[in-house]
């Protein structure tokens, strides 16, 4: 669990749902789907006081700029490092 505050409240959460989808590296129309073509990262997390225990009372006090900033603060350490990933063959300028 990642310590941050929402409303100024000192509480924890947890991410409980995590996607990255790389961008497509091939022609748009042999894109599996046009939501992977630019590619993206979904994230989803639950709030929890200080002692562990889930708080909905405090997520129900998020604000937009809240979930945006715990959003950012969670995926510093979800992002995958890109030398993780073979790779997928040479770019279309190497061709």
């Amino acid at each position: 669990m990642m310590e941050t505050t929402i409303s100024g409240i000192p509480c924890q959460v947890e991410c409980t749902y995590y996607n990255y989808t790389k961008p497509w590296r091939g022609a748009i129309q042999d894109c599996p789907s046009d939501w992977d073509y630019y590619g993206g990262t979904e994230i989803e997390f639950e709030v929890f006081d200080r002692k562990g225990y889930k708080a909905a009372w405090l997520e129900r006090k998020l604000t937009q700029e809240d979930i945006e900033r715990i959003e950012l603060e969670l995926l510093k350490d979800m992002q995958p490092d890109p030398d993780d990933y073979p790779d997928d063959g040479p770019e279309p300028d190497d061709w």
